[in-house]
């Protein structure tokens, strides 16, 4: 089997191996990240294929250094947070949530158990807004200063959003464990 460099280099080389290489290896895990965003599998899939398109178009400026994997999931996270915008939703700046004093709304994680499943449950039960950031920073790594930028609000709105939803996965994990 080729190492990801030698499938880039395939591809350069315009070699049809190369491409279906890379597409097998990395396409589930860009899936997977696109569909987190979108909720939608018809919408993930064509967002996933855009993705590969763009990336294979642009082939020749991956410069190896960083993971290819990394790259074209940054794509197409990038395609998947256009398409949310797309969709017209209202993103709105919150008023900020000082979080270290926010003791009434802090929940002790450890004060119940809970499943893979009822977490993945939980985020897709919040608004659109709230689970676009919360999986962006929470599952996808992306610094919340770049959200802010994808997203085309502040950096503040961000933090607050990320924090009324992290406490809203909580609230509805705790409430599961506790019926």
């Amino acid at each position: 089997m080729a190492t990801p460099d030698e499938l880039i280099e395939l591809c350069k080389n315009g070699d049809p191996l190369g491409y279906t290489g890379l597409y097998q290896a990395y396409a589930k895990q860009v899936y997977n990240s696109i569909y987190r965003l979108l909720d939608h599998s018809g919408e993930a899939e064509d967002v996933l294929q855009e993705t590969f398109v763009a990336a294979f178009q642009s082939i020749h400026q991956f410069n190896h250094t960083g993971a290819f994997g990394s790259w074209i999931k940054r794509i197409g996270i990038n395609k998947a947070v256009t398409l949310v915008r797309k969709r017209k939703l209202k993103w709105v700046e919150l008023e900020p949530v000082d979080m270290m004093t926010r003791e009434d709304e802090a929940i002790d994680e450890e004060d119940f158990e809970y499943t893979m499943d009822a977490v993945t449950q939980a985020i897709a039960l919040l608004p659109v807004n709230y689970r676009t950031v919360f999986q962006l920073y929470a599952v996808e790594n992306v610094p919340q200063t770049e959200i802010a930028k994808m997203l085309g609000i502040s950096h503040n709105a961000v933090r607050t959003q990320y924090f009324r939803a992290k406490n809203k996965v909580l609230n509805m994990l705790k409430e599961k464990a506790l019926s």
